[in-house]
């Protein structure tokens, strides 16, 4: 590598080093995303006034994951059900179900930017959107009308959000009680609408508030903002259960774990712990009856064999027969003391009688045998005829001896 590719590579490697740290030090981007979930500390999330109701209300403060279908399965619930998201679509039976409940003396409170067409049919409204004439964005200013809760100025949304109000009412029985408008250089409500009522049903009340974000961390975290949730609040008692919905969000967290369905039911859930189970005992047991392959080791070769031929084809092949009878004699003899367990130290007629009964032979073809071996040890040379004789003597006194004659 020559030194100007070598500068070219370096200066390539020094270019990506700063590149990578310039994105890993890069500050990370504000969320906007309108989520309204308990759990979300961006902007649009409601973490905050989670955790002031939570403390405010105590044990009457309750969280529900479920629809409220399933929640009002439960008639002895009562107190307020609330509802915060950038659309609470409520619809068919489950509608029926949480009008039914405030028709029994219980409170809704909904603050969304859009509802189902069959709530806003059932409670005879209809929403607008507004929209600014002199700039492209809208900032919407509201207000309570309780003069207690009223405020010097509005209250003010520096973003640019969907801004609703009611053009229909039924004023003999709803109530309105705050306003809105498009901000337009002045913080003063020229031409208010109405975002925030209060309508009777049965027994009971539904809120509807047509701006979600004075619940999100963003409002309440700016200026003196809380004070306008405050208010909004004020209309609910905190005497009574207060139900916080975590099933209407659009930031809801949604299980993408395999696991999640199959832990989700009970049976299901059952079956893979017994599954689970199962594994470990199958585990455990077959673990101890089935252990490695051993590998096959093969005991040393026994060599004495091929040993003796060869060292017996040596004398063979000298002609030194008589040292191969002594060979064969002293094995013989060796042979005695340990298959026999006979010493050999004395040959007298007791040595043969113990030999010829231990062998299968009769005396007189031991002592026959002995007789010759000792000629053939006093003989100072022998013939290749008398060494023949005398292994197929002996090998044949053997063979007795092994139960093979």
């Amino acid at each position: 590598m020559t030194k100007l590719q070598k500068i070219a590579l370096f200066s390539l490697l020094g270019l990506v080093s700063l590149l990578v740290y310039v994105e890993a030090t890069k500050p990370e981007p504000i969320n906007w995303f309108q989520s309204y979930s308990r759990v979300d500390k961006i902007p649009f999330g409601t973490y905050v006034l989670h955790d002031l109701l939570d403390e405010k209300l105590d044990k009457n403060f309750i969280e529900t994951n479920r629809p409220p279908f399933e929640v009002l399965a439960d008639t002895e619930l009562q107190g307020t059900y609330f509802f915060v998201n950038n659309y609470v679509n409520i619809t068919g039976d489950e509608l029926d179900k949480l009008l039914g409940w405030a028709e029994k003396g219980n409170t809704v409170f909904i603050a969304s930017h859009s509802f189902s067409p069959k709530l806003l049919d059932t409670l005879s409204l209809h929403v607008d959107t507004q929209y600014s004439r002199t700039s492209l964005g809208t900032q919407p200013m509201f207000e309570l009308v309780n003069k207690n809760l009223k405020t010097d100025t509005p209250f003010l949304i520096e973003r640019d959000l969907s801004i609703g109000s009611f053009n229909e009412l039924d004023t003999l029985t709803q109530t309105v009680l705050g306003h809105t408008e498009v901000y337009n250089d002045t913080l003063k409500l020229k031409d208010p609408t109405p975002n925030f009522i209060k309508a009777p049903f049965g027994e009971g009340q539904i809120f509807i508030h047509l701006q979600p974000e004075i619940f999100t961390n963003y409002f309440l975290l700016e200026k003196e903002n809380l004070e306008y949730t405050e208010g909004v609040l004020s209309y609910i008692s905190p005497e009574d259960n207060f139900y916080w919905d975590n099933h209407y969000k659009s930031g809801k967290p949604i299980e993408t774990s395999p696991l999640y369905i199959l832990l989700n039911n009970k049976y299901l859930k059952w079956a893979y712990y017994f599954m689970l189970i199962g594994a470990l005992f199958f585990i455990l047991f077959e673990g101890k009856r089935k252990q490695r392959k051993i590998p096959i080791v093969n005991p040393p070769a026994n060599k004495t064999f091929e040993y003796t031929r060869t060292i017996a084809g040596m004398y063979y092949d000298q002609k030194d027969y008589k040292a191969i009878a002594e060979k064969q004699i002293a094995l013989f003899m060796e042979y005695i003391r340990t298959r026999l367990r006979i010493p050999t130290e004395q040959l007298n007629s007791r040595f043969f009688a113990q030999v010829a009964a231990r062998s299968g032979n009769t005396t007189e073809e031991t002592k026959a045998l002995f007789t010759f071996m000792e000629q053939v040890q006093h003989t100072p040379t022998i013939q290749p005829e008398t060494l023949l004789k005398l292994n197929k003597e002996i090998t044949t006194y053997k063979q007795k001896t092994d139960g093979k004659s």
